[in-house]
């Protein structure tokens, strides 16, 4: 494939590089190549080969710690005592705490025992360790049965997708796999919901809200960056992230003397499909800001929510295309960037999960090159990467399904989708 030891050349002479598969013939490559001595495009090329043979070894690692596991249970009858026993032995062999030996034991026979594809697939490379914990984390409380079927159906997409969208995926595929299950779980932890105080060692405190109803945090939440927003000012010095805070202290001691951190209405937007909608399913629906909720949720936060603004979108249980949209509760906000946000629930710039209410509204084509002001050319984009599409060079094109695909600054092509995993 590479017939010149001089690497040194126009960008894409790499390109072959992505089909080596993670091992020894690949090692033997990387060792030769000066990075000084490649184009941007091909570093790029080269660190996702270094990842690949990371991931690789990674997987090896893994499979070690459960071989010592299996070692130590061939000669000890006693399933709790072996375990014990090969977390000590993995902790002196490579100097761990007691509690990162544990941990580090538990991933393995979770990656070789409970979910042999995605140990394969981290032995590949085609995913890393982030992405291999994400699934193990999101599954941990399913049957082995039940958290097998949910992997099967996202291993294949799960190459593709950042920690954040993979984690989502795979919570959607939690809530529909058993929805009484789930239920009942959310019932359980809705029952366990408390406030925590913490103190800090910079003398500062932490407040934390657990287990609560995730609809009522996603209108809370939207509501302070819509106070916080109104706050800033030409003379204000305070960064978003100190506005919010201070926001949420004013509302929750009182103290707060800004006329628009009174009355109001929280806003939720929510999609669910039309099945959910009427009661014929309980698929989960996708709370923006959030991720997915059980169905009971999807349908009856509305009722709860009396006082709220409410964007909702219809889609077909099979296609996921969008069926129908509007707006309840409040004047509506131009039909235009309706739509937009209706065909697409986050920024669809790589990797972001921004709810697209929150985000600009990006002509593909400048207005000022002449792209008109019709929904084909518009696309949400997130404050910072609509910052990074104008000024790092990135250009993206609408393709015929509705996905996004983004070519580089470096000269690397991404698709995406702006709709909800």
């Amino acid at each position: 494939m590479f017939e010149n030891e001089n690497f040194e050349s126009a960008p894409g002479m790499l390109d072959g590089l992505d089909d080596i598969e993670p091992g020894w013939t690949l090692a033997v490559w990387l060792s030769r190549i000066n990075l000084d001595e490649l184009s941007g495009h091909d570093r790029v090329v080269v660190l996702r080969a270094h990842q690949r043979m990371a991931s690789h070894y990674t997987a090896q690692t893994y499979d070690a710690m459960a071989s010592v596991s299996d070692s130590i249970s061939e000669i000890d009858d006693d399933p709790q005592l072996a375990t014990e026993s090969a977390a000590a032995e993995i902790r002196a062999a490579l100097r761990l705490t007691r509690r990162t030996a544990d941990s580090e034991l538990s991933l393995a026979l979770d990656l070789r025992r409970r979910l042999p594809r995605v140990w394969k697939l981290l032995a590949a490379g085609k995913i890393d360790l982030r992405r291999a914990r994400a699934i193990i984390h999101a599954t941990s409380h399913l049957p082995i049965a039940t958290a097998q079927e949910v992997v099967e159906q996202v291993i294949d997409e799960a190459p593709r997708l950042t920690t954040g969208q993979l984690s989502v995926r795979i919570r959607r595929l939690c809530l529909d796999a058993d929805p009484e299950q789930t239920r009942d779980r959310y019932q359980q932890a809705i029952a366990d919901r408390r406030v925590v105080a913490e103190p800090t060692p910079e003398g500062t405190a932490h407040l934390f809200g657990l287990d609560l109803p995730p609809h009522r945090v996603a209108a809370i939440t939207r509501r302070i960056n819509q106070i916080a927003r109104s706050l800033r000012s030409g003379a204000e010095s305070r960064t978003m992230d100190q506005l919010r805070a201070d926001v949420l202290l004013g509302l929750l001691d009182g103290s707060s003397s800004d006329s628009s951190t009174r009355g109001g209405r929280g806003s939720v937007d929510i999609h669910v499909d039309l099945t959910t909608l009427t009661e014929l399913t309980d698929h989960a629906g996708e709370l923006s800001g959030f991720g997915p909720v059980i169905a009971d949720i999807a349908r009856q936060v509305t009722d709860q929510q009396s006082r709220a603004e409410w964007r909702y979108t219809v889609t077909h249980p099979d296609s996921g295309q969008v069926l129908y949209n509007g707006i309840t509760r409040r004047r509506p906000t131009a039909g235009q960037r309706r739509e937009v946000e209706a065909h697409n629930a986050r920024c669809v710039f790589p990797g972001c999960r921004m709810p697209a209410t929150d985000c600009d509204i990006d002509h593909r084509i400048p207005y000022g090159e002449g792209g008109p002001t019709i929904t084909p050319n518009l696309a949400p984009l997130c404050r910072h990467d609509h910052g990074i599409r104008q000024r790092a060079g990135w250009v993206y094109q609408t393709l015929r399904d509705g996905d996004h695909c983004w070519t580089t600054k470096l000269g690397h092509t991404y698709t995406t989708s702006g709709r909800p995993p």
